[in-house]
C-alpha cells in the first residue's frame, strides 16, 4: 500500500494539555470510532483497537513509537479490514500533537502512508469527527 498522502485533522479543545491528554489514553473514552484502545503507551508496546465499525467488529493494531506526555503521541496502525498484508508497507503512523494556549489545547492528528488522494481526505473527515468526539469526551 506505500503511499505518499497525508490525512490532517485539528480541533481545539476547552482544556488543557494534561486533560486531553488523560483522555486520549483512557481505555473507557471511547472517541477513537467508538473502539476500546488498550495500551501501555510505552514505547515499543502495542497498542490494540477493537470495536465495531459499519456493522463489522474489528481489531486492529500497531506499536507506540514516541511518546512526550502532555505533548505528543505517536503510534503505528494497521487493520486487517483494508485487505492489506500484515507487513510495515501497509503500516500508517499516526501521530497526535497537543499545543496548550491560553483558549485551551489544539490537537493535531497526522496520518501518512494513505495510498491516494482520495484515501488521505477520506481519513481526514473520520479523523475530525474523531477529534470532535474527543472534545466532547474531554469537556464532557
Amino acid at each position: 500500500m506505500t503511499g505518499t498522502h497525508v490525512a490532517r485533522a485539528r480541533t481545539t479543545i476547552a482544556a488543557g494539555a494534561e486533560d486531553v491528554w488523560r483522555t486520549l489514553v483512557d481505555p473507557d473514552a471511547r472517541f477513537f470510532l467508538g473502539a476500546t484502545v488498550t495500551s501501555t503507551y510505552e514505547v515499543g508496546d502495542p497498542i490494540v483497537f477493537e470495536g465495531e465499525f459499519q456493522g463489522k467488529q474489528f481489531r486492529d493494531h500497531g506499536t507506540v513509537e514516541q511518546v512526550e506526555r502532555p505533548r505528543l503521541l505517536r503510534y503505528s496502525h494497521f487493520s486487517p479490514m483494508s485487505g492489506q498484508p500484515d507487513v510495515p508497507e501497509s503500516y500508517h503512523h499516526l501521530t497526535f500533537t497537543l499545543d496548550e494556549h491560553d483558549d485551551g489545547t489544539t490537537v493535531t492528528l497526522v496520518q501518512d502512508n494513505a495510498a491516494s488522494q482520495e484515501e488521505a481526505e477520506h481519513s481526514s473527515a473520520m479523523y475530525r469527527q474523531m477529534l470532535e468526539a474527543l472534545a466532547e469526551a474531554v469537556t464532557g
